[in-house]
C-alpha cells in the first residue's frame, strides 16, 4: 500500500490523543532524524500506519499523518534508538548512524564514546529468579569488589518479587507456592545470539541491602565470582548529571503490556529480554534524590544503570518510565551512600509508638514480689517418671539470668506452678513450663481491662512493654492464663501469668488458627480436669532469622509456635506429643534439610503445601531440631516418633483438622 493509500484516519482515542501530545513535545530534529531515515527507506512509515508527510513540521499535519501512535514510534525508534548488544559490543545500525550523527542532540556519542561504553557491558546482567515462576524480573550491575564476591545493585521492587526486608535493612527470600526458597543469580550475558551455556552467571549469595518502601528504589545483592564470570565494579561519577548530558541505559527491556503494543514491537523489531544500549539525554536534574531521562526504556530496564557519556561513568540507576514518555531514576548522590554502607541503618523507636506516662497502665515487680514462688516442678505427675526441662547447652548463653536465681534451677524465671526461660537476644520467653492438676483446677474470673507487669528480676529494657504491641499485634500468653489455676494459690498464678516475661509478640495472622491452637489448650486442660490427672506442658516460639521485623529497634515477629505436652500412662511411663502452630515454614525447613541429608528421600517435601496458619501434630524430635532444645527422658514417649531409618530421613507430622485428629 502507497502512502497515498493509506485507510482514512479514524477518530482518535484517549491514547492517540496522549501520543500526539508527547509528539508535539519532542525536539524538531528528532523528528528531523525521523524524516531522514524515512527518507532513506530504512523505516516503511506504511508499516506502522503513517503518512510520511507532515513528520517534519513544527506541528504535524494531522490529517496527512495518520496514527499519532505510529507517528511517536517512528520518531522514538530513529531519535532514540535501543542498540542491540553482541558478544560485549554495542552494534551500530544503519538507524543509529543517522541518530548519532554529527547534527543531532546525541552527537557526543560518537564512535569513540561507543567503543568506551563497551568496557562497562560485561559487569551488567539480568537479574533472575529460582524457583519463581518469573524467569528474571530486572537488570542489575556491579557496584563493588569485596574480595572474592560482588555486590550488585538493582530495584528494590525488582528483588522484592522474591524476597522481604528485615528489620536490619537486609532482605531474606521468601519461599514459593510449593515450598522452596526463591533465589537469585544474575547473568551478565544474555545477549541477543549469546550461547546459553551459563558461563557467565554468577548466584546471589545473600541479600545485603532491600529498602524500605519509603527510600529509594535500591537493592544491593552479593554475587560469588566463578572462573568464566568475574565482573569489574563500574565507576561512579563524580558529579551530579546535568541537564542536557548525554548518557545511556544499559538493561534488558521486556516485551511490557502496559504500552501500546503494535507500535512497540515495532520499535523494538519483537525482540525483547535482551542486553540493548538506549541512548538519551538527561531531562531533569535538580538537587533531590532523581533524575529525569528520555532513553528508551522498558519494564526490563528496571535496575539499569545510566552511563554518562560525558563523565565516563555511572550517574543513576534506572527505577520507572512509561514507553515514550518518562523515565526516573535515583542520582549518583544516593549509590555512593548505597555504596558506602551509609544508608544501612535500624529503624529506631519514634514517639508514635512509645506510651505516654499518663496512658501507661503497665505495672512493675520487684524480685521481693515473687518470695516463695517454686516455678515448675519436674517431679510432678503421679506414678510417673520425673519431667526435667529440656536440656539448656545450646542456648544457656542466651538465656537472662534473673535476679533470684537457684542452683538447681539455672535461668529459670520461677513463678506459680510455672516457670520461664527468657532469651535476652530476641527478648521473648524461649520457653516455658507449666504443671497443670485437672483434679484441683479453679476457674477463675478474667479482670477487664487487663494490667500487665515488668518481671525486675531481670533487665527491664529486655521486656517487650505495652508499645511494642502496635496495630493488631497481641500479647500472647505463653503459659495461657487457665492452665495454672489450682489449688489454693490459683489466683496467684492467674495473676503471675500476665507478665511480660510471659509475654510473645503475635501476629494478626495467627488469629486464623487460633480457634484450632485454643481447641488443643481445652482439650488438653479439659482432659486433665475431666480425667483428674497432671499434665506438664512445655510453650515457646520458633525462632528464626526469617522472621518478619516489628519495625522498632531490631524487634521481630515469631510467626510459628510449638507445644509439647507430656501426661503419665497407666503403665507408669510417660506419654508425651507434640504440636506446631504454623503456615508450614518449619516443616518445609525439615523437608529440606532432610532431602540434602539423605539422597534416599529425594521426594519427602513432595506434595507439601504451604497455606494458611493451622496446627499440626509434629514428632516431638523435630520440634528439638528446629529450637535447638532436647527432651531425653522423653525418647520413646512419642507416638509419632521416627524409628530406625526414619529418624534421618523421614518428617512425622498430622494436620489437625479436628481433636479427633491427635495420635495419642
Amino acid at each position: 500500500m502507497s502512502e497515498t493509500e493509506l485507510p482514512p484516519a479514524s477518530p482518535r482515542t484517549t491514547f492517540e490523543e496522549a501520543a500526539l501530545g508527547r509528539v508535539h513535545q519532542m525536539p524538531g530534529g528528532m523528528r528531523a532524524v525521523a524524516q531522514r531515515a524515512v527518507d532513506a527507506g530504512l523505516i516503511d512509515p506504511g508499516f506502522f500506519g503513517v503518512n510520511p508527510a507532515g513528520i517534519t513540521e513544527q506541528r504535524p499535519n494531522l490529517e496527512m499523518v495518520g496514527s499519532a501512535v505510529g507517528l511517536e514510534a517512528i520518531i522514538l525508534r530513529t531519535g532514540r534508538p535501543p542498540l542491540l548488544v553482541r558478544n560485549d559490543a554495542i552494534v551500530i545500525d544503519p538507524i543509529a548512524e543517522i541518530a548519532l550523527a554529527p547534527d543531532t542532540d546525541l552527537k557526543a556519542l560518537d564512535a569513540a564514546a561507543i567503543v568506551r561504553m563497551n568496557r562497562f557491558l560485561p559487569s551488567i546482567g539480568r537479574v533472575e529468579f529460582l524457583n519463581h515462576q518469573m524467569q528474571w524480573g530486572g537488570t542489575g550491575w556491579v557496584i563493588e569488589e569485596k574480595g572474592d564476591r560482588r555486590w550488585v545493585v538493582t530495584n528494590r521492587h525488582v528483588a522484592k518479587l522474591v524476597a522481604r526486608r528485615k528489620w536490619d535493612g537486609s532482605g531474606v527470600f521468601l519461599r514459593s507456592v510449593a515450598g522452596p526458597l526463591y533465589g537469585m543469580k544474575l547473568d551478565t550475558r544474555e545477549e541477543v545470539g549469546a550461547p546459553q551455556n551459563g558461563e557467565r552467571e554468577c548466584p546471589v549469595e545473600r541479600i545485603v541491602y532491600l529498602a524500605d518502601d519509603s527510600e529509594a528504589d535500591c537493592a544491593l545483592l552479593e554475587i560469588s565470582v566463578t572462573a568464566t564470570c568475574q565482573p569489574a565494579p563500574l565507576p561512579l561519577a563524580e558529579h551530579r548529571a546535568k541537564v542536557g548530558e548525554t548518557i545511556g541505559v544499559i538493561g534488558y527491556p521486556a516485551y511490557d503490556d502496559r504500552n501500546e503494543q503494535s507500535a512497540m514491537r515495532h520499535y523494538f523489531g519483537d525482540l525483547f529480554n535482551v542486553k540493548r544500549f538506549s541512548p538519551g539525554l538527561v531531562t531533569q536534574s535538580g538537587s533531590g534524590l532523581l533524575l529525569m531521562h528520555d532513553c528508551t526504556t522498558l519494564g526490563g530496564n528496571s535496575g539499569s544503570c545510566l552511563l554518562s557519556v560525558d563523565q565516563d561513568a555511572v550517574v543513576g540507576l534506572h527505577f520507572s518510565g512509561s514507553f515514550g514518555v518518562a523515565n526516573s531514576a535515583v542520582s549518583v548522590e544516593t549509590l555512593r551512600q548505597l555504596q558506602t554502607g551509609r544508608l544501612f541503618v535500624v529503624n529506631a523507636p519514634s514517639e508514635a509508638h512509645v506510651a505516654p506516662e499518663a496512658e501507661a497502665a503497665d505495672g512493675s515487680h520487684t524480685a521481693d514480689h515473687f518470695a516463695g514462688r517454686a516455678g515448675y516442678e519436674p517431679a510432678f505427675l503421679d506414678n510417673a517418671p520425673p519431667v526435667p526441662i529440656p536440656d539448656l547447652d545450646a542456648v544457656i548463653g542466651d538465656l537472662a539470668t534473673p535476679a533470684d536465681e537457684q542452683a538447681d534451677k539455672p535461668r529459670e524465671l520461677r513463678y506459680t506452678h510455672f516457670g520461664v526461660y527468657y532469651s535476652r537476644s530476641r527478648r521473648t520467653p524461649l520457653f516455658t513450663a507449666v504443671n497443670i492438676d485437672g483434679e484441683r483446677a479453679k476457674r477463675i474470673k478474667r479482670v477487664s481491662p487487663d494490667i500487665w507487669f515488668f518481671d525486675e528480676r531481670i533487665d527491664r529494657s529486655l521486656q517487650l512493654g505495652k508499645h511494642y504491641y502496635v496495630g493488631d499485634l497481641d500479647r500472647g500468653h505463653m503459659v495461657r492464663r487457665e492452665d495454672p489455676n489450682w489449688g489454693e494459690n490459683a489466683q496467684l498464678a492467674n495473676d503471675d501469668t500476665f507478665h511480660y516475661t510471659n509475654a510473645a509478640l503475635q501476629h494478626a495472622l495467627l488469629n486464623r488458627a487460633k480457634t484450632q491452637w485454643q481447641g488443643l489448650e481445652n482439650y488438653i486442660l479439659d482432659s486433665s480436669r475431666t480425667m483428674g490427672f497432671r499434665a506438664c506442658v512445655f510453650t515457646g516460639p520458633v525462632l528464626t532469622d526469617n522472621d518478619p521485623a516489628l519495625g522498632i529497634e531490631n524487634v521481630q515477629i515469631p510467626m510459628e509456635f510449638w507445644k509439647v505436652v507430656v501426661m503419665p500412662r497407666t503403665d507408669g511411663g510417660l506419654h508425651a506429643t507434640g504440636y506446631l502452630l504454623s503456615q508450614g515454614d518449619m516443616i518445609r525447613s525439615l523437608l529440606e534439610q532432610r532431602k540434602t541429608e539423605s539422597s534416599a528421600n529425594e521426594s519427602a517435601n513432595e506434595g507439601f503445601q504451604l497455606g494458611e496458619f493451622r496446627t499440626f501434630q509434629l514428632a516431638i524430635k523435630h520440634i528439638e531440631q528446629a529450637t535447638g532444645l532436647r527432651w531425653p527422658a522423653l525418647d520413646g514417649a512419642d507416638p509419632l516418633a521416627p524409628h530406625g531409618n526414619e529418624a534421618v530421613s523421614a518428617v512425622t507430622y498430622m494436620p489437625l483438622d479436628s481433636l479427633e485428629d491427635i495420635v495419642t
